[in-house]
């Protein structure tokens, strides 16, 4: 018998693979939103983990926030599924507007 050569990783990752996150956070953002020119969408690093901001017009809150808080919960756990496949964690805040 031939050992199998399966990878250890269940999702292998390449080295040159740039992340991928913040482009499904905007992806998502803009099917949502009316207004998608006002959809900004902001990264930044800390402690280890990467932290996204969501902007977008204040008609466009309810949208991006659901009943409840259900859309903006439902685009958090698919982020950290995106960011633990590329083996980072993540998260997201969605911003008050001003």
């Amino acid at each position: 018998m031939q050992p199998s050569s399966k990878p250890t990783q269940k999702y292998p990752r390449t080295i040159d693979q740039e992340s991928h996150i913040k482009e499904l956070i905007e992806y998502i953002a803009l099917s949502l939103v009316e207004d998608p020119s006002q959809v900004v969408v902001s990264q930044y690093r800390g402690g280890g983990r990467e932290n996204l901001e969501l902007h977008v017009a204040r008609e466009d809150m309810g949208r991006v926030i659901g009943k409840g808080g259900r859309i903006a919960n439902a685009m958090r756990i698919l982020l950290r599924v995106a960011a633990a496949r590329e083996g980072k964690q993540a998260n997201l805040d969605v911003a008050e507007p001003k």
